[in-house]
């Protein structure tokens, strides 16, 4: 036995007992005739005491030597501690060293393994397992087991059976990249690694499995950012014999739970907009509800005036900021500079003061009065103090940079509160999506998505207008789940899938399993997937999934830890009857 206790569960209770610990040294404090040595392990930090005149002189030899991080194991009594630290469990207690032994020794940690460490993210990835020794690593990779098992408990209670999926699978032309996998016993075929299991789940809806769930890596070869990985995790779900309320209330269900029992935050019913409401009302399919600065479209009372650029414009729509008439010249301009840049490309900004008395000072003072003013106050719920932001163009792209500005002034004025919690549904998605590259629809969620009742036969004369029986849970801003009601008929599927521009030959080569399963009573169906890593993100007061991975790659989507992905040897190479060209 390696240890008879952890190194954060001793406390005065256990004064008198002889115990054994193992784990790494935190630091050591030498002062020559005693040395102090913080030993921690997974469970926290217990303070060593090596005393010339009460420890085997040979035992503070052996201390001595012990530098950071050497994995050691000690015998000794646990004794009161006369410096006692009241900022940590065991503060009250030390333990004097009998015995002790070297398990392993450390070289010198590249940073230092403390909450605060002097290590930056690329070393830090590079060293990852060192890393997970620090105690914010650790308890973000603990926070995300108690939100899967919360999962796992909720699903479980509810009926629903966990059912592993492959992952070697078919690659599909829709949706993003696949990563492919070259098969050595089939000459110049592929494998490709799931995207997600979503023909699989509906399979097992058509083999009778009415309640399935999985927590599976899904794999997507996509550009990357802050909350997004080439691997990620998904809470993977779905119900048959189901309409879209039931979906809805199944999920706020587990969505609820996970905020009571992790967070211990209670929340009621969850609000509902549709996609249309949410574009208009905020710019965005995923907005952030905790704040206001909902949008005001300006267009009846800002144009036919004399100011052109609102004239030609598709779209003129403002933002009331709280209390942001206090603003200099200096700082609206740098405001002005942020939506100007690429990333969100506005052409400009036009702005408004509404001042404490009442008055009004603007950028186009010259083309508007106070009457018109007073207006644009009403309709974008600005009160004195306030400043109003107006942004014009294509109505789509604007839309798209006052939802950014937006979002930027609300971190700058500490109204998205990582402890504030708003939930949120947006339904009534569009089917399909018009892609100018393309020069043809494609499905807004996927090819297997069911319209909404009765819009079916729109889709020959008007498809852009068709909704879809689609729905997708908010959080904070951030879309944490997605779903819809799937298509169950083998005759409507290949409508669907001919309105997406696929041939017969084509809808058949891909998707024929999936619509022969149709053929032998498949049930009505739909579900949805959760974005495991971004919810426990979320909840766990970040919006940065890489913290809580064990392994993550790099924003290149690299593994600096293991220098992954690696050229391969050639005779593998031969094997898979592959030729690499340089």
């Amino acid at each position: 036995m390696y240890k008879s206790h952890t190194c954060g569960e001793l406390t005065a209770a256990h004064i008198g007992k002889e115990v054994t610990l193992a784990g790494w040294v935190q630091k050591t404090r030498d002062k020559g005739f005693m040395v102090w040595v913080d030993l921690r392990d997974r469970y926290g930090v217990t303070q060593l005491i090596f005393d010339e005149e009460r420890t085997p002189k040979e035992m503070v030899l052996k201390a001595k030597e012990l530098g950071r991080e050497f994995v050691i194991q000690i015998t000794g009594k646990v004794i009161e501690r006369e410096s006692k630290n009241n900022q940590m469990p065991t503060g009250e207690i030390e333990i004097l060293v009998t015995h002790l032994k070297v398990l392993n020794a450390s070289l010198t940690p590249p940073f230092t393994i403390e909450d605060k460490t002097d290590g930056g993210d690329d070393l830090r990835m590079k060293y990852r397992y060192l890393d997970i020794r620090r105690n914010p690593v650790r308890e973000n990779l603990i926070f995300r087991h108690k939100v899967s098992m919360e999962v796992r408990k909720y699903l479980s209670d509810k009926g629903f059976v966990d059912v592993e999926t492959p992952y070697l699978i078919k690659s599909t032309p829709e949706g993003a990249r696949d990563f492919v996998v070259p098969s050595r016993m089939n000459e110049g075929q592929f494998y490709a690694l799931p995207q997600s299991p979503q023909t699989f789940k509906q399979l097992l809806m058509v083999g009778g499995m009415d309640k399935y769930f999985q927590i599976v890596k899904c794999f997507r070869d996509e550009d990357l950012r802050a909350d997004r990985q080439p691997e990620f995790t998904q809470i993977d779900c779905e119900m048959a014999f189901v309409e879209q309320e039931d979906i809805l209330e199944t999920f706020e269900g587990l969505t609820r739970h996970l905020l009571k029992e992790i967070k211990g935050v209670t929340i009621d019913k969850f609000p509902r907009m549709t996609y249309d409401e949410a574009m208009q009302r905020y710019g965005n399919d995923k907005p952030d509800i905790r704040f206001g600065m909902e949008f005001g479209e300006l267009n009846d009372v800002a144009q036919h005036k004399d100011f052109q650029v609102f004239n030609q414009a598709e779209l003129v729509v403002g933002i009331a900021v709280p209390g942001g008439s206090i603003y200099t010249r200096k700082e609206i301009d740098a405001l002005i500079d942020w939506v100007k840049r690429p990333q969100v490309g506005a052409l400009g900004m036009v702005y408004v003061k509404y001042n404490d008395d009442g008055s009004y000072k603007s950028s186009v003072d010259k083309f508007y009065n106070e009457s018109d003013f007073e207006k644009w106050t009403e309709k974008t719920g600005a009160k004195p103090g306030d400043l109003i932001c107006v942004l014009s163009g294509e109505k789509n792209k604007v839309r798209a940079q006052l939802s950014a500005l937006r979002m930027e002034l609300a971190n700058r004025l500490g109204l998205r509160k990582s402890n504030d919690f708003a939930p949120l549904w947006v339904i009534d998605f569009p089917l399909l999506e018009w892609d100018e590259e393309t020069q043809r629809y494609h499905a807004m969620h996927h090819p297997f998505t069911s319209p909404k009742p009765g819009q079916m036969e729109l889709l020959k004369t008007q498809p852009g207008e068709v909704k879809a029986n689609a729905y997708d849970l908010v959080l904070n801003g951030n879309e944490i789940g997605g779903g819809s009601i799937r298509i169950h008929d083998r005759k409507v599927q290949e409508q669907m899938f001919n309105y997406l521009g696929f041939t017969p030959e084509e809808a058949q080569a891909q998707f024929g399993f999936l619509m022969e399963a149709f053929q032998y009573g498949a049930p009505p169906h739909g579900g949805i997937a959760f974005g495991l890593d971004r919810l426990v993100a979320i909840l766990g007061g970040q919006e940065t999934i890489r913290d809580f991975i064990a392994f993550p790659k790099n924003n290149s989507g690299r593994d600096v830890m293991i220098d992954a992905p690696a050229i391969i040897d050639e005779d593998q190479l031969k094997e898979l009857h592959l030729k690499l060209d340089l």
